[in-house]
């Protein structure tokens, strides 16, 4: 059974730094690409960024470029969000993502961790 698993969450205050770990199980980690996606309240989905199998290739949403670093560690079975100058904006439960499965791939969830950017 696939399981994703974020932690980290919490209060931030306006231009802080916070990291989200995913700890992922259930499937081959090192074969797959893991996304992060983010719902700030009341909005929709808004993908965050991605990391390649092997961490070598990284790609983000461009609000977050230069401010958000997406990490994994192979070795441990994580993937790490570190999220600096933070703004209120980024308030919003952060989910940590992988789309897996043969014949079919499908898309799993983690349950998300709150991130809370408040003064």
């Amino acid at each position: 059974e696939v399981q994703l698993v974020e932690s980290g969450g919490g209060l931030v205050q306006p231009g802080g730094s916070l990291r989200l770990p995913c700890s992922p199980s259930g499937f081959t980690f090192d074969d797959h690409a893991m996304s992060w996606v983010r719902q700030a309240p009341g909005k929709g989905l808004e993908w965050v960024g991605a990391i390649s199998w092997n961490g070598g290739s990284t790609y983000y949403a461009e609000s977050m470029q230069g401010r958000f670093t997406i990490s994994r560690d192979n070795a441990k079975n994580t993937v790490n969000l570190q999220m600096s100058s933070l703004k209120l904006e980024d308030t919003a439960v952060y989910y940590c993502k992988v789309r897996t499965g043969w014949p079919t791939p499908m898309d799993y969830w983690g349950k998300g961790t709150l991130v809370t950017v408040s003064a």
